[in-house]
């Protein structure tokens, strides 16, 4: 990484109340973080709801957002901001408001999943997101070989509290997107990367984490 010897303070916003969520979800940024440089920090929004699986949800979070990184730039100094819900809520005000990198997990598993023109797909249990799903693929202009959001039987509550479930339909969900041509498929949301983890192990199609494809991106941008 071409940057100076000082520790790079990579802050990962998460855009709903769960602190466990973001815990977890830090965790896991800071162990996909190839560089011993950086470190990566937990915000939780102040407000909101503990799960957005819903588009009012998502798109009032942005606010949330927003505030939330404003509180943590008045605190000190920081080198990138990461948005660790799947439709990337605030991610765009943020960027036009800050001079350094702002990753959305959706944008970085986008952009991962269709490099070079791979068809690829999104399994997720959040139905009702589904077409804000969509729409984030067309706003990074990566829906033409986009083959869709194939979801779960269960909802997203009902499969937060049984991770066998969970592990189960998501498994059935990629098959199906496998089955339709993805060559590439993303597991649709933070909290679901132990699930994609074990999915890897029973498919030959690409299972993409948002959250390491999130510090990866990071990552190049610092580099650069």
């Amino acid at each position: 990484m071409d940057t100076d010897s000082r520790t790079l303070r990579v802050v990962l916003v998460n855009p709903n109340t769960n602190s466990a969520t973001t815990t977890m979800m830090t965790e896991l940024a800071q162990q996909s973080a190839v560089s011993a440089q950086i470190t990566v920090e937990a915000a939780t929004v102040n407000y909101g709801p503990g799960m957005i699986i819903e588009p009012t949800a998502l798109a009032e979070s942005a606010n949330a957002v927003v505030e939330r990184i404003a509180q943590r730039v008045d605190a000190g100094a920081l080198d990138a901001v990461i948005v660790s819900a799947i439709g990337d809520p605030g991610r765009d005000e943020l960027a036009d408001c800050l001079d350094i990198p702002v990753v959305g997990i959706g944008q970085a598993a986008i952009l991962e999943a269709s490099a070079g023109g791979r068809p690829y797909a999104m399994a997720t249990t959040t139905h009702e997101l589904a077409g804000s799903l969509r729409d984030l693929v067309h706003h990074y202009g990566c829906e033409e070989n986009f083959l869709g959001v194939y979801l779960t039987e269960s909802a997203p509550l009902e499969l937060a509290s049984n991770p066998q479930a969970q592990d189960e339909e998501l498994r059935a969900a990629t098959e199906e997107a496998v089955a339709a041509g993805a060559q590439a498929v993303i597991i649709a949301g933070g909290p679901l990367s132990e699930t994609a983890r074990r999915l890897r192990e029973t498919t030959d199609a690409l299972i993409v984490e948002p959250i390491p494809a999130a510090m990866a991106r990071v990552e190049r941008l610092l580099g650069s």
